[in-house]
């Protein structure tokens, strides 16, 4: 084992992390209205005077894994109206696609214990563009594009700062700093570089709590006081002042009201920006910064050296050699897990990906029993919050590391993309990945009804089922690296509270009792005709391709894992019975609604849509092709002669029923029928349907292109889809870049553009349908070219077009940046990756969140599977 490998065997490594949300302002979490408007009760201009109930923001934070105490990088070029304490952004309704951090800056490197971490910040020297950024996006409409930090020409002449923040611990509460700032400029510069540490407010919620202090020891020390805190001095090279103040809300600033308080949360803003005298002379508080007022000439560098530590005496004597020797090792970490097959660009690419993911991990406090009460000594909540959002999730109570899809954009857990994230997790932290898992499953997350929360703006929606499809991915890579030994424990654990899910959706999500499903949204936004998680009223409901085909896969994932445990315990072999047995249920009313209703399959299209039911008789199909169509291509499972010899009683049950029960036998894949090796194939796709939906995925004129496959079929950019209710027309047309609806805020799209997750979902499904198939079955690729292709080659070429959004042509160019020269081509641009929210469908141009590593970080997956 590697050094790294070793650490992670010690959970002390994991104390502290880069656990500070980017975004903590305009969360539910710190939203006390009377309206629910999340946005408006707490801005990025309050951000600087307002002391936060559940969480703390920062650049390139750090704290502890109950974010007791936390540090993080301030800035402030003299130019600003004020400190750059945290990333700006628009919120959901200033921008013209919704919320957008509107900054540049990039995760490079993380090690899944963090006991190595870097990033970038490019920080102007000119003064930041807040105003330009908002009135512009403001004034454009949704058929433009997003208007960005780099559009407004700040970075032209180079007169920026790279900011470089670099984390090397020495040991679990020995935490070395490196702040490089280098003036990318052709003239001398200042800058006041601001190292800032604080305690959280816990307080003011909780008059038991003893109020913490920070003060200044002695020369070049700060020291940190509190009873649960082992890391107790922040040492500090050069010539520098400390400044100090609390974290306490500025009441005279944002409610016209002067407490007792004197050094508010802002205070040190104030002292620079504004020399106002609001900073503690007695150098004590709760929050303090360490001035270093430079100028950095042109083309040259200054570094700052601090140790945040459980040291008694500074030392620095081996700074230089502890960070060497953790980059290093993290270099062998890394290189060890692809065993040195990728190019030196894939290897960026890989490292930045799973790097970018690991810098996604927060500290999430939410505890909705205090939210909806309020706390003791404080102003109660409005009386319309007891009814009000997630009213009905009292008993969630987080305060706990979880995997953030994006810790500005989506500062807040979400039940489907954090299943995607555990699925690279596991590439370098398989506990990590299963305790992930496990987390939403605990009685403190999960609804006693056997909901899985979906995310805090509505704890209520549906994300698509794939926590179970997730455990059994994680297991069989858990099995992997333990040579064959799996973790029955957890995939045990998994299995209960998952069937205890698995109840919840065949009991609120079948409206008829015939196991076609209408989970809603399920995750694709915008996708439909209708905004699919409303009531559509008068009776009216859809049932869905996606929400049914999910179930199916849903039961299959269950099955498997009924079986892996029937191995040491046969009790699960019924289980495994009544899975396959559900399986073949929903296939069936996939196909056939009853004898005088027709199923999700249209024989004209030869594809699967959704139906809308108008009454108790009529229905219509909504004839719209986009992923939703596909995603019945996901329920697929491979059961072999050995397993089922090793599984004699559950094969047998399984004989049983499948004489019994022909009609449903005949439905999925010619049961009957053996495939190579004496395989049998669970799939709602037989040969010809299968080969039906695959000439529509793979035509270049529908859902293929050279980035992945489209959310939405091409053919409508020319030829909307159009349908009429009630008197009103509404139309869907291919938009590969970004929403030009409002729906669900406008913010993601999923009318064209290429997503991770979904096409992840679609090369598994190959790779699975060619172990049934093998080499002889082939279809034509793409479609219309006269070119035939095994599944498995197939898949591998849809890997490659997806991992091309991110590596470099023969040109050097790189699909992601779009057509930006500057990213293309400055050197201090170039390598230095977004991983995006989703790409466009044309152009594969990076769109929507700029981090959304989560799940997007599934491209380092697809790198290790196609250079295995």
């Amino acid at each position: 084992m590697n050094a790294e490998q070793l650490r992670l065997k010690d959970p002390l490594w994991k104390t502290w992390g880069p656990y500070v949300s980017n975004r903590q302002w305009g969360t539910v979490r710190e939203d006390y209205s009377n309206n629910g408007d999340a946005w408006n009760y707490t801005t990025h201009d309050m951000a600087r005077s307002k002391a936060y109930r559940w969480g703390e923001e920062g650049i390139g934070g750090i704290s502890d894994d109950k974010q007791i105490l936390c540090f993080s990088i301030a800035l402030w070029n003299r130019q600003d109206p004020l400190i750059k304490e945290i990333f700006y952004g628009l919120s959901n309704q200033e921008g013209n696609h919704g919320e957008d951090v509107k900054e540049l800056f990039y995760y490079l490197d993380n090690t899944p214990t963090h006991s190595y971490m870097k990033m970038l910040y490019k920080y102007p020297q000119q003064a930041f563009p807040y105003t330009q950024l908002l009135h512009e996006n403001q004034q454009r409409s949704r058929e433009e594009a997003e208007f960005e930090l780099i559009d407004t020409g700040i970075f032209n002449e180079d007169k920026y700062f790279d900011v470089f923040i670099e984390y090397a611990k020495a040991s679990p509460n020995d935490i070395l700093i490196k702040i490089e700032v280098h003036n990318r400029g052709n003239e001398a510069a200042p800058l006041h570089i601001l190292p800032t540490i604080w305690f959280r407010n816990t307080w003011l919620a909780d008059t038991n709590v003893l109020k913490p202090t920070l003060y200044y020891l002695d020369e070049n020390i700060i020291k940190m006081e509190h009873e649960d805190t082992s890391v107790q001095r922040l040492f500090f090279e050069g010539d520098a002042t400390p400044l100090f103040c609390e974290n306490e809300t500025n009441t005279i600033r944002l409610n016209d009201y002067k407490g007792q308080q004197s050094y508010y949360k802002d205070g040190i803003n104030d002292f620079l920006v504004n020399q106002q005298p609001t900073t503690n002379p007695d150098r004590s508080g709760t929050k303090a910064a360490i001035n270093y007022d430079v100028v950095i000439s042109a083309g040259s560098s200054h570094t700052i050296r601090l140790r945040l530590t459980d040291c008694e005496e500074p030392d620095f004597h081996d700074f230089d050699k502890v960070f060497e020797s953790r980059k290093a090792e993290a270099d062998i970490f890394y290189n060890d897990l692809h065993k040195k097959k990728f190019t030196e660009d894939e290897m960026l690419v890989f490292r930045q990906a799973l790097s970018g993911l690991l810098w996604n991990k927060q500290f999430y406090s939410y505890d909705i029993q205090k939210w909806l009460d309020g706390d003791e000594g404080m102003p109660p909540p409005p009386p319309e919050r007891k009814k009000g959002r997630n009213y009905e999730w009292k008993h969630l109570h987080s305060a706990d590391i979880i995997s953030m899809p994006d810790k500005w954009e989506y500062p807040w857990f979400a039940a489907w993309d954090l299943a995607f994230h555990c699925i690279s997790i596991a590439l370098v932290d398989v506990d990590l990945a299963k305790q992930q898992l496990i987390l939403l499953t605990k009685e403190r997350f999960i609804h006693p009804n056997g909901t899985l929360p979906a995310y805090e703006w509505t704890f209520d929606d549906a994300n698509p089922p794939v926590h179970a499809w997730a455990a059994w991915e994680v297991y069989w890579v858990d099995k992997k690296q333990n040579h064959g030994k799996g973790d029955l424990h957890f995939l045990e654990s998994m299995f209960h509270k998952l069937l205890i899910n698995f109840t919840w959706w065949v009991n609120r999500k079948d409206q008829q009792g015939n196991n076609i499903f209408e989970g809603g949204f399920l995750g694709l936004d915008n996708i439909g005709i209708f905004d699919r998680n409303s009531q559509l009223g008068n009776g009216k409901y859809i049932e869905q391709a996606d929400g049914t085909s999910w179930m199916a896969m849903f039961a299959l994932n269950m099955l498997h894992i009924s079986l892996e445990l029937s191995v040491e315990n046969d009790t699960y072999v019924a289980m495994a019975n009544k899975f396959f047995e559900h399986f073949l249920y929903i296939a069936g009313a996939l196909d056939l609604l009853g004898d005088d209703k027709e199923g999700l399959w249209d024989e004209e299209d030869q594809f699967f849509y959704d139906q809308l039911h108008l009454s108790e008789t009529e229905s219509k199909r909504l004839k719209l092709r986009s992923v939703v169509c596909l995603i019945p291509f996901f329920a697929v499972e491979v059961l072999d002669k050995k397993l089922l010899l090793k599984h004699p009683a559950f094969a047998k049950s399984m004989d049983w029923f499948l004489k019994n029960r022909t009609d449903l036998a005949s439905l999925v894949s010619y049961w009957n029928e053996q495939g190579s090796d004496e395989k049998h194939l669970l799939s709602l796709l037989r040969g010809h349907r299968m080969k039906r939906v695959l000439s529509r995925m793979l035509d270049e004129n529908e859902f293929l292109s050279n980035n992945g496959i489209r959310a939405l079929s091409k053919h409508y950019q020319n030829d909307p889809y159009t349908f009429e209710i009630d008197g009103t027309t509404l139309t869907v047309a291919y938009t590969p870049g970004e929403s030009d609806s409002g729906m669900f805020g406008g913010n993601s799209n999923w009318r064209g553009p290429v997503w991770m997750p979904i096409n992840y979902m679609i090369i598994l499904s190959l790779r699975r349908f060619y172990h049934y198939y093998s080499d002889d079955f082939k279809v034509e690729f793409p479609t219309h070219s006269g070119e035939y292709c095994s599944l498995l080659q197939i898949s591998n070429h849809l890997s490659e077009r997806l991992i091309k959004l991110f590596t470099k042509d023969d040109a050097g160019r790189r699909k992601v940046f779009g057509e930006n020269e500057k990213l293309q081509t400055d050197p201090h641009f170039k390598d230095y990756l977004l991983f995006n929210e989703y790409f466009h469908g044309d152009t594969g141009k990076g769109l929507g969140a700029a981090h959304q590593t989560g799940w997007t970080a599934l491209v380092a997956n697809l790198l290790m599977s196609c250079r295995s």
